[in-house]
């Protein structure tokens, strides 16, 4: 089981050929660095990986972060488009043990208030389970405006909830797969639970 007292672990894995040689500067894993600090109120430790559009190291990290160290939760970023070198979403869907569609079809539906090609990525969502753990794995867009909004969701001008981000809904599963329980700071994402599974806050 996870020690919440040491600190929620996160795995983040960029993806991009370039970025992973050295000729582009990820931008990924920054991106998702900040939004998780903003969003997060609980402690949380990351462990970040930049690798090459590569199925296999794709499948051997995500089994190195949820099998290995024991992330409760991984974000990629990045390989998720129609083009031949997109294989992220066939690594993630590889590695998991339940499908979680709800998330991908959330985010398409975030990204299309933007830009009419949000139909073209191929996000998905999954639950990897062992014997004695389980991770919720999310591949998320490769630009750091669009990991923003599809976390944390649209707003109108009066502050106002329009669309809901994908992150509202993960503490609790989080918790319906026996990970640690993640609060959130509520003027960023506020997060979604049942009063039955809500605890007070110390």
């Amino acid at each position: 089981m996870t020690n919440e007292a040491d600190g929620i672990l996160i795995g983040l894995i960029s993806i991009s050929d370039r970025a992973s040689e050295g000729t582009y500067q990820d931008k990924g894993i920054p991106a998702l660095r900040d939004w998780l600090t903003s969003a997060l109120s609980s402690r949380f430790r990351l462990e970040t990986r930049l690798i090459p559009d590569d199925r296999e190291q794709i499948e051997k990290t995500l089994v190195e972060l949820v099998d290995d160290l024991r992330c409760c939760l991984v974000l990629t970023t990045g390989g998720t488009g129609p083009a031949r070198r997109d294989v992220t979403p066939e690594a993630t869907l590889a590695v998991g043990t339940k499908k979680m569609p709800g998330f991908g079809e959330q985010m398409r539906q975030v990204s299309l208030n933007f830009v009419p090609t949000a139909i073209l990525s191929r996000q998905v969502a999954v639950i990897r389970e062992t014997s004695d753990h389980a991770a919720l794995i999310m591949n998320l867009p490769g630009q750091p405006n669009a990991i923003r909004e599809t976390l944390e969701g649209l707003r109108g001008a009066d502050g106002e909830q329009r669309v809901s981000g994908i992150f509202a809904a993960v503490p609790y599963c989080i918790d319906l797969i026996g990970g640690p329980y993640i609060e959130t700071n509520d003027a960023v994402c506020k997060a979604f639970r049942p009063k039955s599974a809500l605890r007070k806050k110390e």
